[in-house]
């Protein structure tokens, strides 16, 4: 893997993970001002149209990822195997739900598909962070 492929996995992964952290605290955690608005903050929905815009380059730079990093290590079980692991495990849900959300027509299965997007995406997120850490904390100091 080249570091213009890491840079552009990293990008992409901070552009959509913030972009859906920020898109939930607004949806979950934040209070609407107006209780006849349809937003609980004004950048709501820019937000959320901005997360849906990025996620395909998360979505791209797995595909790369999984091709030239992810396979070859998860065959030979190197060093941060396993968390590899847990984050290709989480992509698979944390992609489909997010695509469910959006077609899903009745209430309840939209609702589901946003449960299972919002677990697959901390634990994606979650496990993203410790494979970095991992993976930082065995190169030697330069």
């Amino acid at each position: 893997m080249s570091r213009s492929e890491a840079w552009f996995h990293h990008c992409a992964n901070l552009l959509v993970g913030a972009t859906g952290l920020l898109y939930a605290k607004f949806l979950y955690l934040t209070q609407p001002s107006d209780e006849f608005s349809a937003w609980n903050h004004p950048w709501q929905g820019n937000v959320r149209d901005a997360h849906i815009l990025l996620a395909p380059l998360l979505l791209l730079s797995f595909g790369l990822l999984w091709a030239q990093h992810a396979k070859p290590r998860l065959r030979q079980r190197t060093k941060g195997w396993k968390s590899g692991l847990s984050l290709c495990i989480s992509f698979l849900p944390m992609a489909w739900s997010g695509y469910a959300i959006q077609i899903a027509v009745d209430e309840d299965w939209r609702r589901f598909w946003q449960w299972v997007h919002v677990a697959s995406s901390l634990l994606w997120l979650v496990a993203f962070l410790i494979h970095q850490l991992k993976r930082r904390r065995n190169q030697p100091n330069l």
